[in-house]
């Protein structure tokens, strides 16, 4: 049967995990300092147990050692919340006129701006300068800028910087609380006249020389390989820079299941080690050979971190692998959870809010999966022809790491590649040529003839991988969308999961019964979802600025209003409404079929409730008339024109189609009026159940 003893780091890792999470959900539940003095209590009486040695059992270390771990969890994480800090720019209520801030990050390109981190170090308030601090993102007009600032560079900027907003719609990804994860809780869109450049002085020399060295890196792929797309995906695949890869490559490889292979992580740095491996093998021959082999490793494997640019996804992958590689010449291979354990206990202490990352959950989920089941699953067949191993051992990696995710797979993204296990078959070989590829491009750059002859291979297998990509998401059936469940159903999945593993291990009845449990829980859960938000009838006028938008759902079918340019934008339909959708368990989607046109609009019937929908300023209202709700667009009305409307005392919503100044304006004369008006724009979306 299991037994902890043998996985202290993985024991150590997960209670101090449990503290953190404690501190992310419910910050103020123990008081900081009533939390350290307990600390600080329990650590002495460990110190004291531990020079006392046997005279005490065994068992009060872990009574006394893993609370304070715990605790040690919560209190770290609280510490870590910059924005408690009296000196921080949310603590400046006053009016800002000019602030300075020193860029902390690459620079990514957008559509219509340069998006990078900022760090605030002065404010100017009331006629002088005041120190500050708070981190924040910038965005810089494409139109004012024809070039990023970079790491380092020093910037006055007039105007003071905003605060993150709640997401605007319901199921919209909350990306204010995926940055106050990361201590930013600020933005500012610039133009060319709020912005100087005043100095230069990054923060970190080292991590300054690292983004030169992306830089040169991805000029010298850019130069070697031709097409856009196969650059974008060689910057992606070898240097972990995702800025020029398109939705339909990015949507090809997520609906095929290769979307890690575009994101440096750890399979990446598993070749990488491979290749370490097998080159510097004939050094283990030597008395010092497996340190020798641990410090090469090391400094390549760093080496290749800092040539990427010092990503966290390539920091958190090198990471877990230097462990791995030190733990070798110890001796401690034959347990590589405790490896596992200890890196991921590292990069908490490092950065405690990691754990809320979907790539750290991702990649530690992952490589446990391949760990603890591939051997398992690779024993099940035997073949004796090689190329049916080889291949045999690609699909065992994919389906363990594929068990191992997906239920967050389910959480996060709301679908499965149906087709993972052929797409990664394929995939996989191809990325790891195209990284060895890579790199030997840019170890051979300084020679024009030989990187051409590299260029033109990486630019083949790419050409490749993409074709095999699109090939298979041409496939019938190759994705299922659409899923939608909570965070409290990714857990039984979880569960469930893990019971039915530990069956096949232990051939113990109770884990039948334990994942029995979890799949029961399950469904109940799924039934309650059904009837309180799938069974419904509800309104939802959408926030999307600039564009009319507005579902009417009810069994499963939505009716949607909006215009032409919105209707076949599947990008902001994804992202702003595409969440409320899979909510709702919405399974079709057809334009509003039951309107009215009248004078500059149209009226819609729908359960009893009769809605107007003014597009036009030249509508006419019938005297007779009566609706219940007035959604108005492009700047259609003024109060003084619905006065027709008054004594059936309509809602009136005004939808992201008006200009902020018309909304601003049609709200403080509807407050004189006595009007209810609901603003998608000032409040958010409108949701009425019918």
């Amino acid at each position: 049967m299991f037994r902890w003893t043998p996985y202290t780091f993985i024991r150590i890792t997960a209670i101090f995990t449990g503290g953190i999470l404690l501190g992310v959900y419910h910050p103020g539940i123990i008081p900081l300092l009533f939390c350290g003095i307990v600390l600080a209590i329990l650590l002495l009486s460990y110190f004291v147990f531990f020079i006392a040695g046997r005279s005490f059992p065994k068992g009060y270390f872990g009574l006394i050692g893993l609370p304070a771990i715990f605790l040690a969890g919560y209190l770290h994480v609280n510490l870590q919340k910059h924005d408690k800090h009296p000196d921080h720019l949310i603590a400046h209520k006053d009016s800002i006129q000019f602030y300075r801030a020193v860029i902390t990050s690459f620079s990514q390109e957008k559509l219509n701006s340069w998006k990078t981190e900022g760090i605030v170090t002065e404010v100017y308030s009331k006629g002088e300068w005041i120190r500050c601090k708070g981190k924040l993102l910038l965005y810089f007009s494409r139109k004012d800028f024809s070039r990023p600032f970079f790491y380092g560079d020093v910037l006055l900027i007039r105007g003071r910087p905003a605060l993150m907003t709640p997401p605007s719609n319901p199921g919209e990804f909350d990306y204010k609380r995926y940055l106050t994860f990361r201590n930013i809780f600020h933005q500012h869109f610039l133009r060319s006249g709020s912005v100087q450049r005043i100095g230069h002085a990054p923060p970190s020399r080292f991590i300054e020389y690292a983004f030169l060295s992306r830089d040169w890196c991805q000029y010298q792929l850019e130069s070697f390989v031709a097409g856009e797309r196969e650059q974008a995906v060689a910057s992606a695949l070898v240097l972990g820079v995702t800025d020029g890869l398109d939705n339909d490559l990015l949507n090809a490889y997520s609906a095929t299941g290769a979307m890690h292979v575009l994101a440096v992580s750890g399979l990446h740095i598993s070749i990488l080690y491979m290749i370490i491996m097998w080159v510097f093998k004939p050094v283990l021959k030597l008395r010092s050979g497996p340190w020798i082999l641990a410090i090469v490793s090391l400094v390549l494997l760093w080496l290749y971190a800092f040539i990427t640019g010092l990503s966290p996804s390539v920091l958190r992958a090198v990471t877990m692998f230097s462990f791995v590689a030190l733990a070798r010449p110890t001796g401690q291979t034959t347990n590589i959870f405790n490896t596992l354990g200890a890196s991921a206990f590292c990069l908490l202490v490092f950065d405690p809010q990691l754990v809320m990352s979907v790539g750290f959950q991702l990649s530690y989920l992952a490589v446990l999966g391949i760990v603890y089941l591939q051997a398992g699953l690779y024993n099940l067949w035997n073949p004796a022809n090689y190329l049916l191993d080889e291949i045999w051992k690609i699909t065992c990696v994919s389906i363990a790491a594929q068990l191992a995710t997906f239920s967050l797979g389910l959480l996060y993204f709301h679908q499965f590649p149906n087709y993972f296990l052929l797409s990664n078959l394929l995939v996989i070989p191809g990325s790891f040529v195209v990284l060895v590829l890579g790199i030997l491009l840019l170890a051979v750059s300084f020679i024009h003839v030989v990187a051409m002859g590299v260029g033109f291979l990486l630019t083949w297998s790419i050409k490749f991988i993409n074709f095999v990509v699109f090939i298979v998401e041409g496939f019938p059936y190759s994705l299922v969308e659409n899923i939608y469940i909570n965070t409290y159903q990714s857990w039984m999945i979880m569960i469930a999961i893990v019971m039915m593993v530990l069956l096949f291990q232990y051939r113990k009845f109770e884990f039948v019964l334990l994942s029995s449990a979890a799949v029961l829980l399950l469904v109940i859960e799924q039934w309650d979802h059904h009837i309180n938000a799938f069974a419904k009838s509800k309104l939802t006028v959408y926030n999307v600025q600039g564009h009319s938008a507005f579902d009417l759902m009810e069994n499963g079918r939505a009716f949607f209003y909006t215009d032409s340019v919105l209707w076949h934008d599947r990008e902001r339909i994804r992202f702003h409404i595409q969440p409320n959708r899979l909510f709702a368990g919405i399974q079709s989607v057809t334009p509003v079929a039951n309107a009215r046109s009248v004078p500059g609009g149209q009226l819609i019937h729908w359960k009893g409730r009769s809605i107007l929908v003014l597009k036009s300023p030249e509508f006419n209202l019938s005297e007779r008339l009566r609706v219940d709700l007035v959604i108005i667009g492009n700047n259609a009305a003024r109060i003084a024109d619905l006065k027709k409307l008054k004594s059936s005392s309509p809602l009136i919503i005004l939808d992201s189609s008006n200009s902020y100044f018309y909304t601003g304006r049609f709200l403080k004369d509807a407050l004189h009026a006595g009007w209810k008006v609901h603003s998608v724009r000032h409040h958010g979306a409108y949701q009425e159940f019918f």
